[in-house]
């Protein structure tokens, strides 16, 4: 603790961030940021921008920027992202997905996490490219790599088949699919690899706004697991998660062959 208010009076760290490294969270006049979040779930907090103004969303980006290197804001209409690019210094880098209405603020200094896994983002069609970027974006800043596999719905299987070599090449899946949500148990069929379903609120009349997409992937006759309606953040997360499963569970394989090779080596020195 000592290390840390010295730091504050000697000017080489913010109040904001010592409060992050104390409490876990910075204090804003726009609310709490959860600074420890990733560490303690392995999962980065990210700001749900279309509650709040662009004033608050503006001022909790640079809470995170300056307590974790990073903001991301989901849900981010044009407004958000002038208000955050206003708050912070012209130094910190900004990259926008306008279809997925995120925005992703990384510090000078900020070193990216890196994964030995890939995500695999598909959608059945163009309607569902918003929530499925939002998965591909966490994902992504999560460490994992993501590959995208594009308008691959149900109304035509050869679309799915034609990219089946791309889909069991990913070490975890995010489907996202509209009206009767069948693209995500299709696919499930195919793979030996985990496949997260993503309903979409496209559709109308009966069933419409995402109720039976998330009614059949409940009801899926291959294994899968579900999210809630147009929850990419959920989705991309849940994914990360596996990735990081998976790239920590190459290391120490990758670990225990190199032993292995090491301990041979020394065996066939001693036998000599």
């Amino acid at each position: 603790m000592r290390d840390i208010l010295e730091a504050v009076a000697a000017g080489d760290l913010s109040p904001a961030a010592a409060e992050a490294r104390l409490a876990g969270y910075a204090t804003t006049d726009a609310g709490r940021f959860d600074a420890a979040r990733e560490t303690r779930r392995g999962v980065p907090e990210a700001i749900l921008a279309d509650v709040k103004t662009p004033a608050e969303t503006a001022t909790l980006a640079a809470a995170a920027v300056e307590s974790t290197g990073r903001a991301i804001l989901t849900r981010a209409s044009q407004a958000h992202v002038d208000a955050v690019a206003e708050e912070l210094d012209d130094a910190v880098e900004l990259d926008r997905d306008e279809r997925a209405r995120t925005l992703v603020a990384h510090a000078p200094d900020f070193e990216p996490p890196s994964l030995d896994a890939a995500v695999g983002i598909v959608t059945g069609g163009t309607s569902d490219a918003e929530a499925a970027g939002e998965a591909a974006v966490i994902a992504r800043e999560m460490g994992a790599s993501v590959a995208r596999v594009e308008d691959v719905g149900v109304a035509h299987l050869g679309r799915v088949l034609d990219h089946l070599d791309e889909l069991r090449a990913a070490d975890v899946l995010v489907v996202a699919a509209g009206r009767e949500g069948a693209l995500p148990t299709v696919v499930a069929g195919l793979v030996d690899t985990p496949v997260i379903g993503l309903p979409v609120s496209t559709g109308y009349g009966h069933g419409g706004d995402g109720e039976a997409a998330l009614s059949g992937m409940l009801q899926s006759c291959t294994v899968l697991s579900v999210v809630n309606v147009d929850a990419g953040f959920v989705a991309g997360a849940q994914a990360g998660l596996v990735a990081r499963a998976v790239s920590q569970a190459r290391g120490d394989a990758d670990t225990d062959e190199n032993a292995d090779t090491d301990e041979g080596a020394v065996s066939g020195s001693d036998s000599d």
